[in-house]
């Protein structure tokens, strides 16, 4: 999940945490005080121009923000902002209703038996049985002090790699996250046993999640600065934690794995000149949050995803422009198209693979 045209994760950092808003100092003018973390943004490096990503279709569904796409049995899946988690045909035809997690789906990955798990904002780690609409808590929020679960990758046994965005603010207020950049995010681990840890802290809204295809390691998204972070999980570097592939110029959002192995990132807005500008200037962001909400940064009406390999090699780079899609939050590789998620609108957007 991700921003209005603000960032939403950042990388491995030195562990520092920021108490969690006591009720008293949390609101000032019905939103979240913050204390801004001075920080540098590393420049996205230069390269080529992205290739153009061709022609947006748009299926419609009957809701806001379908944030994730995921396909299973040959049916789309997505979950939109009042709880509900569609089934759709592939053309869009035919829409059903499966679940409502009476939450905030938000990331949404095929469990090893064709169950669901769902990321929900407001309930925790789900497991949903399409066929007849059980759910099941995995992980309850403020389990494991669990606040915004995000994205998530599934292992071969079982084990869910799931990330929590932020221990300082609820949905409603991501963007304080953003601007405050005091990196509360997490990714953790459910084992098939019910056991969770914790395997990295101190990210900044921690997002998409990624799991290698051989399992070695696991990618998680740190849009708050604009970066991917590897994990490895087995050989010689196990435990160690690395900046994977490049710097972005956007916030990344969702990641999946595509057909062929590579990692597909949703890159949701442009990064923020007056968010770069004042990294270092607490004061600046206190008065950027302080602003009406309508003076606020918005997203970028373009549609741009990213795909690398497993050393984080540039492998795809499709960028466009729709006044009437935009925010891509979620990608999801099938069968040579792209199937797009979006916070904003109410469609999920189909692309043609180039080539």
């Amino acid at each position: 999940m991700l921003l209005i045209g603000l960032p939403t994760a950042y990388g491995v950092v030195s562990g520092r945490t920021t108490p969690a808003l006591t009720e008293e100092e949390s609101l000032v003018f019905g939103r979240p005080k913050i204390s801004p973390v001075p920080w540098h943004p590393t420049p996205a490096p230069k390269g080529p121009d992205p290739r153009p990503l061709g022609e947006v279709r748009r299926l419609r569904v009957p809701g806001s923000g379908p944030e994730d796409t995921l396909i299973v049995g040959g049916h789309l899946y997505t979950g939109v902002e009042d709880g509900r988690i569609l089934r759709m045909t592939l053309d869009g035809r035919r829409i059903d209703v499966v679940a409502n997690t009476s939450g905030r789906p938000l990331g949404i990955e095929e469990y090893i038996d064709g169950r669901i798990v769902v990321c929900d904002a407001e309930q925790g780690l789900l497991l949903l049985d399409a066929a007849s609409g059980a759910i099941r808590t995995l992980v309850p929020r403020g389990k494991h002090d669990l606040r915004i679960c995000n994205n998530a990758a599934v292992g071969g046994d079982g084990t869910i790699y799931f990330s929590d965005s932020t221990q300082r603010f609820d949905l409603e207020y991501y963007t304080a996250d953003l601007i405050e950049h005091s990196g509360t995010g997490r990714l953790l681990r459910r084992t098939p046993d019910g056991d969770v840890d914790v395997l990295l802290d101190g990210l900044h809204f921690a997002n998409g999640v990624a799991l290698a295809p051989d399992e070695s390691y696991v990618v998680v998204a740190q849009t708050g600065s604009y970066e991917l972070t590897r994990l490895w999980l087995t050989g010689p570097r196990r435990g160690a934690s690395e900046v994977f592939g490049d710097i972005l110029p956007a916030f990344p959002d969702n990641l999946s794995i595509g057909s062929d192995g590579l990692i597909w990132i949703a890159m949701a807005s442009l990064r923020k000149a007056a968010l770069d500008r004042t990294s270092s200037i607490p004061l600046a962001r206190k008065l950027i949050w302080a602003l009406p909400e309508v003076l606020h940064p918005k997203p970028d009406k373009i549609v741009w995803v990213r795909a690398v390999d497993s050393d984080g090699t540039l492998v795809h780079d499709l960028y466009g422009t729709d006044d009437d899609f935009y925010m891509v939050t979620g990608v999801r590789e099938h069968n040579g198209r792209l199937y797009l998620g979006s916070l904003t609108t109410s469609s999920i957007g189909v692309v043609d693979l180039p080539g």
